[in-house]
């Protein structure tokens, strides 16, 4: 989907779309790659190679820069889908997030590490009804590189509440898909235009790392 020039030419003329920036200490944020999405032939599935690649490619980064890794995923304890509220009247496809099967794992192509965390969640928001935002605060977070699915629904809807909460989100481009390509191009212009930057893979691999050097720098025992 090619979006309209004259949209991107009013948001910047109106003052949209200004670079937020990295800060001092960001973490990464992998939004339910789980196999419920990634498997094209699943009720809520995709062809998300690419997105999973790519994301492989930011993990290794950030594992490198000794930055935080947080996945989500999205699982459903109760039989009666009592903890998926009103969300299950809307889409069938959450009757496949029960906890406990391989529909709700994160997807093993993605490096993973002892120290990586897990965060489990019941609605779009990964702030939302969980303790995200006082893990990021406890850690001394203030950036948030986005990555995961999907990019109109999980994937915005933490974007924008990271913002809402003071963190400073970064939606890499690479990184982040739709089952709709139409979707996924608006729900970026406009990530993009008011609450996020969304960066390329390189950009935010470039920013981790610079992250790194600085915290080496700022804690590095002085010499005698």
């Amino acid at each position: 989907m090619t979006l309209d020039n004259r949209d991107a030419a009013l948001f910047r003329e109106r003052g949209f779309g200004l670079r937020i920036g990295f800060g001092r200490r960001p973490a990464v944020l992998v939004v339910d790659l789980i196999n419920a999405f990634t498997r094209p032939e699943a009720m809520l599935g995709a062809n998300l190679d690419a997105e999973v690649a790519a994301t492989a490619a930011l993990l290794d980064a950030a594992h490198a820069a000794g930055a935080p890794v947080i996945f989500s995923t999205v699982a459903y304890d109760d039989a009666g889908l009592r903890d998926a509220g009103i969300w299950a009247l809307k889409q069938r496809g959450v009757t496949t997030l029960r906890a406990g099967t391989a529909e709700v794992r994160v997807d093993g192509r993605l490096p993973h590490r002892a120290g990586d965390s897990l965060l489990v969640k019941k609605y779009a928001s990964c702030f939302f009804g969980t303790d995200l935002s006082s893990r990021l605060v406890a850690m001394g977070i203030d950036t948030v590189v986005i990555a995961g699915c999907t990019t109109s629904g999980c994937v915005r809807a933490t974007a924008v509440d990271a913002c809402q909460y003071g963190f400073r989100p970064m939606v890499v481009r690479e990184c982040v898909g739709d089952r709709s390509a139409a979707a996924h191009a608006q729900s970026l212009f406009d990530l993009d235009a008011k609450y996020a930057d969304v960066v390329a893979l390189e950009t935010a691999i470039a920013g981790l790392h610079a992250a790194a050097s600085d915290s080496t720098l700022t804690h590095a025992t002085p010499v005698a």
